[in-house]
């Protein structure tokens, strides 16, 4: 619940929120980064409420699922869109890899290229994963050093973010009514291999320029002699992509039982 009784009292988690965006307001105003997701709907609606200085940004990522896209374009046509300069496929050709869950080089060619400078507003919580589970509210990059990053709701649960959307009667894309818990790059390897698997079925156009980038990659590495060991064909290295292995196909005409 956003109001908590505790030792200390009431605490009311949506004040603290307004109050912390007004605590770290820079002279120049908070660069808003919003995704279209539940989080980052959440606290831009704090921001505007707390009557400071904001610019709001999106960055375009090349797969996003088009109910995304439409979402902010019908609800939030104020938010400013920024393009890549390559395309996550050009990214996968030139990497000469996919990305995995301990090697995300995507999110900084296109989520994170951003707010240098500046004060970057998220919507980052501590309970999305165990890698967040000590983010701080207000924090250095990692990766550019005269970038900030403020996370309002860090403390916030999942169902608390739901409690304000329902509160505030905000829209939300409709992938979460059909079962989505988060919502990201179409593909992302982050969802685990059933979301993967989800995302297969739903966007077979986007599964599909991922076989053919997966494809023109290897044909590079085996162009300069690279083993590739995911693999003999873009078919078995998606599914090692998908699975963590390659999936093993049983012949049931020579099969023993």
């Amino acid at each position: 619940m956003l109001r908590e009784t505790t030792l200390e009292g009431v605490i009311d988690k949506e004040l603290v929120a307004l109050e912390r965006i007004k605590q770290y307001e820079p002279e120049e105003g908070y660069y808003v980064a919003f995704s279209g997701g539940k989080d980052s709907i959440v606290v831009y609606d704090l921001v505007k409420r707390a009557g400071v200085k904001y610019d709001t940004h999106f960055s375009v990522t090349t797969v996003d699922p088009p109910e995304v896209l439409q979402f902010i374009r019908n609800y939030y046509p104020e938010v400013e869109w920024h393009y890549p300069r390559k395309s996550m496929f050009r990214i996968i050709k030139d990497k000469k890899m996919v990305p995995t869950r301990m090697f995300r080089f995507c999110c900084a060619e296109l989520k994170e290229i951003g707010g240098a400078g500046r004060t970057v507003v998220v919507g980052v919580r501590r309970q999305e994963s165990s890698k967040r589970r000590n983010r701080p509210i207000y924090h250095e990059s990692s990766r550019q050093k005269t970038k900030m990053f403020l996370n309002p709701i860090v403390d916030w649960s999942e169902d608390e973010v739901w409690e304000y959307i329902h509160k505030y009667n905000l829209p939300y894309p409709c992938l979460y009514d059909e079962g989505y818990k988060r919502i990201g790059c179409i593909m992302c390897p982050l969802q685990g291999t059933e979301g993967m698997l989800k995302d297969k079925e739903r966007y077979p156009k986007y599964y599909n320029a991922y076989l053919l980038a997966i494809k023109k990659m290897m044909e590079i590495k085996r162009a300069r002699g690279d083993v590739i060991k995911q693999g003999d064909t873009p078919e078995e290295f998606m599914d090692w992509w998908i699975y963590g292995k390659k999936r093993q196909v049983v012949d049931c005409n020579n099969a023993w039982w």
